[in-house]
């Protein structure tokens, strides 16, 4: 059916909403795809209660609150973030130089300015990051787990409104002669177990906690295995960053005799619950294991196109794409002058494999939009609930203002989406029912204080990093 009426036929309205929105464009992302030219949602509480043609939704709604959204809306689910670090880089966007190699930008700009924020300062920088994810149409995120202050960045991320799965930075592995492996490894462990036990994912909550594992390199096979067993339990996830630089390759083959995905299947870690990021220098082996296990694989493209990570260039994402696998995005980290626009990523991702290839036909505006919605859905856990506009899935969803020239004239919706607009055409969004932007501003967060806390933040963490910013061209 297009909506639900408890008592279809009958003329009456019979359920009632808090909102209903009419006379709107609405790309449900369900199983069918449906588009409403002339839509209406209702949503009752966190839940959506009825989708379909305006004309049958107003009949079967009584809402305390209507937007017309005529001439004026495009309603899609939120947008799925499934990689993106919301501390420290958010507050020093854009300092990373655009030559450096991925190993200059990860050790000698990134960690550093990490390792330097005080609890205040990376909650100043979570804020920021889900302002600008909210404002540009992303409703849930996974953190890419650099966070050290995990109950700073929480209560901080309560009070946005945004939904979430995060944790803080893991990893385990010994890589000085003097550093004692079982006792690191413990550490690890009892740092998952703890943070998952104070935010549990039980009930689907806007936040909760997750095994965050840094990856690469990093993690020893017991972590591994912990952090797996753990998800399995819990019903939550496990992310982490793999071949983004043929180094994670080369040091599987050395140590382990295997590539990377390969050592992974042999633990026993490959499925449904994994999301790998990057994962740009695979094999045709491992491509098909990640298809045959249901891991996750988040595609950075603006990270990777900043970076010169190769992605479009060695990336096997058309074959994966291909295979079934659930090709997710992410923004990634700010310090690269990324943008957190999910809008953004989906136009990269929809020329960059063409243009590669030359080949038209890879990753059509219907297969990114999907990569954006039902499939970050599926790999932050949240399948059942989000990427979707369905009754009985959580209300959150996006109005996008089609009173703007990229918008205009509208013809093909998805094509608009993906090629044409931006976030910066978000005007309203829901979480779990509750409107956190409303006419382009945040309802819950005081933008202009906020700006100014990033500025000091910022230049605070650079000077205790020891960094200028750099600049080719004199600035006085």
């Amino acid at each position: 059916m297009d909506t639900i009426v408890a008592r279809p036929g009958d003329g009456a309205a019979v359920l009632t909403a808090d909102l209903l929105i009419t006379h709107a464009w609405i790309v449900t992302m369900d199983d069918q795809r449906r588009i409403y030219r002339d839509g209406g949602l209702a949503i009752a509480g966190d839940r959506i209660i009825a989708v379909g043609p305006s004309d049958m939704v107003e009949q079967a709604v009584v809402a305390r609150e209507v937007i017309d959204g005529r001439d004026r809306f495009v309603v899609t689910p939120g947008f799925v973030n499934g990689h993106v670090h919301i501390t420290g880089e958010p507050i020093t966007r854009g300092v990373v130089p655009d030559d450096t190699d991925w190993r200059t930008n990860v050790f000698d700009w990134l960690i550093p300015t990490y390792m330097v924020q005080t609890p205040q300062e990376e909650a100043v920088s979570a804020t920021f990051a889900a302002l600008e994810m909210l404002r540009t149409g992303t409703t849930c995120f996974v953190e890419a787990g650099t966070i050290l202050d995990l109950g700073a960045v929480t209560d901080a991320l309560a009070a946005t409104g945004i939904r979430g799965r995060l944790g803080q930075w893991v990893q385990d592995r010994a890589f000085a002669p003097d550093e004692d492996q079982a006792a690191l490894t413990t550490a690890a462990i009892a740092r998952l177990e703890g943070q998952m036990a104070r935010y549990p994912a039980t009930g689907d909550p806007l936040l909760a906690a997750w095994p965050c594992l840094v990856g690469h390199n990093t993690a020893t096979d017991d972590l591994w295995r912990e952090a797996t067993a753990l998800a399995r339990e819990t019903g939550t996830g496990v992310t982490a960053h793999m071949s983004a630089d043929p180094a994670d390759p080369d040091y599987y083959l050395a140590t382990t005799g295997r590539r990377p995905i390969a050592h992974l299947a042999d633990l026993g870690v490959l499925g449904g619950h994994l999301s790998l990021t990057h994962a740009i220098f695979l094999d045709g082996e491992e491509a098909g294991m990640i298809a045959a296990s249901g891991t996750t694989i988040t595609h950075c493209p603006m990270t990777a196109m900043k970076g010169a990570y190769g992605a479009s260039a060695a990336g096997l994402f058309p074959e994966m794409a291909a295979a079934g696998v659930n090709i997710q995005f992410g923004t990634d980290g700010n310090n690269n002058g990324n943008s957190a626009d999910m809008m953004r990523a989906m136009f990269a991702t929809a020329g960059l494999f063409k243009d590669a290839r030359r080949d038209a036909s890879l990753f059509p505006a219907t297969r990114v939009l999907e990569m954006a919605t039902i499939n970050g859905a599926r790999g932050a856990q949240l399948g059942h609930a989000i990427g979707s506009l369905e009754p009985g899935k959580r209300a959150d969803f996006v109005l996008h203002d089609r009173n703007r020239p990229e918008w205009r004239p509208l013809l093909n919706v998805v094509n608009q989406l993906v090629y044409s607009a931006d976030g910066r055409g978000v005007h309203s969004v829901w979480v779990d029912g509750r409107r956190v932007v409303d006419n382009y501003r945040s309802t819950l967060i005081d933008e202009e204080k906020l700006y100014a806390e990033v500025e000091a933040a910022g230049a605070a963490v650079l000077a205790r990093a020891g960094m200028k910013v750099p600049s080719l061209w004199p600035v006085s």
